[in-house]
């Protein structure tokens, strides 16, 4: 009885490790999406601003014509 529940208790401890190890990768992957998703969200922004600046500029030379 007592082989078993040491067995046991090893496989326990074993899964507990792997689970924790996966949640570490999930977090890193996590983290790097983030930072994807920030440069993209950052690039979006900068297209809008750029857009305002080119209705500006048609703008601006339709009125000189």
């Amino acid at each position: 009885m007592s082989l078993e529940l040491a067995g046991i208790l090893l496989t326990v401890i074993i899964q507990g490790l792997y689970v924790a190890f996966k949640l570490g990768k999930f977090e890193e992957k996590l983290v790097t999406l983030e930072k994807k998703q920030d440069r993209h969200n950052n690039l979006i922004e900068r297209m809008v601003r750029v857009e305002d600046s080119v209705k500006s500029a048609h703008k601006r030379i339709d009125d000189i014509k």
